[in-house]
Parts: structure tokens; sequence; C-alpha cells
């Protein structure tokens, strides 16, 4: 049957949260690689305090992992984006068992048409996780800032000997790897903070 999800070679667990060790099966796919619950966790703990109310965007979704992490810590919404309709299938069928449909949308579409597609500053953190031997990280780099809010925080991972460049206006924050990847969180500009002169709303721009 078409969307039909194919058979799984084992699982992954949701590491923290509300569903905490909520198992997330991960098929036989050429490509899909889930982030380890090693360095979800290390991520997530990078991100602590900043995920209560954010608006998550996981545009490489496979099982689901990131998104559905970012909201079992508190996250108010994520976009689940996966080109591969079975997993798009099988990703709404999580969904709908945790109960989850209120804040988890999934989009079964290619991420590149995608992006160009969704409204400016609609996401706080976004996850780019793609399959390695695509080399899509400049291509969605180039298009993935305009839908990021101020100050939002963007994560990568890559081969561990490859380090994707940031898009403009973003800073490393911090950076780890295991023998496999590489994983590294940044976060965009902060707009100029704005003061009152005379009774009036300017705003402060650096020297």
């Amino acid at each position: 049957m078409k969307g039909k999800a194919p058979p799984a070679l084992g699982q992954v667990r949701i590491v923290g949260g509300r569903w905490r060790n909520t198992r997330l099966a991960v098929p036989t796919l050429p490509g899909l690689r889930p982030s380890s619950d090693r360095v979800r966790e290390t991520l997530f703990n990078w991100l602590t305090g900043e995920l209560a109310g954010a608006r998550v965007l996981d545009l490489f979704a496979g099982t689901g992992a990131l998104g559905l992490e970012a909201l079992s810590r508190g996250a108010a919404s994520a976009v689940l984006v996966e080109r591969d309709p079975g997993l798009a299938r099988q990703l709404g069928e999580v969904v709908t068992r945790l109960k989850a449909a209120d804040q988890a949308k999934v989009a079964q579409a290619d991420a590149l048409a995608w992006l160009e597609q969704q409204p400016a500053a609609a996401f706080d953190i976004a996850f780019v996780d793609p399959p390695f031997a695509a080399g899509l990280w400049d291509a969605v780099l180039a298009r993935l800032p305009r839908l990021l809010a101020p100050g939002a925080w963007l994560y990568i991972e890559s081969p561990h000997d490859q380090a994707p460049a940031l898009p403009p206006g973003f800073v490393l924050h911090r950076e780890g790897s295991t023998r496999e990847v590489r994983y590294a969180l940044a976060r965009a500009s902060q707009p100029p903070p704005a003061a009152t002169l005379n009774g009036e709303l300017s705003t402060v721009l650096p020297e």
C-alpha cells in the first residue's frame, strides 16, 4: 500500500520530558540516520531554558526524534517535514499515539520546495539533519534563515569531518562530535535593542 511504513531496523527513544522513554521505530531506509540518544541529550541540555513556548521546525524529520523531543520538553509546536511517504505516515501515527495532533504537524514534502512556501519568522528553533549523502546543507542554509525569528536557534548535524558554513548573521554557540557526526548549535543575531528618547521609541544602533 502506498505510504506504508517500511520495516523497522531498530529503535530510538525520547530522552526527557513528558514522553520520556517513548520508543520510536527506525525503518530500514537508505540515508535514515537518527540522532543518537547521547547526541540528543547533549543538544537538549544546551537548549535548557529555550524550549518553553518555542515554535520548532524538524526539517528532515525521519523518525521525528528531534521535533518530538522538543515537544516533550515544553516546546509549543513542531512541524515535522519528511519527504518519504512511508516515514511521513509513521510520523502521523506516532503523533496520534502521543495525542499531540494539536501541537505537531507532519508535512510530507521535499524540504527545499517546502522552505520556499513558508512565511517569514515562523520558527524559534530549527533542526537540520539531512541524509549525509544528499549534500543539502548549503541549499538548505541559504533558504532557511528567512523562516527563523530574531534570536532563533539553529542545530546542524553533518559528517564528523565536515562543518557546513553558517548562514550570515548566525554565531556558533556550541559544538561536539562523535566518530560519525559533528553536531553544532548556532544562534541568529538579536535585533538591535529599543530605547526611548524624548518619549518616542527609537532603535539603538551598534557603534
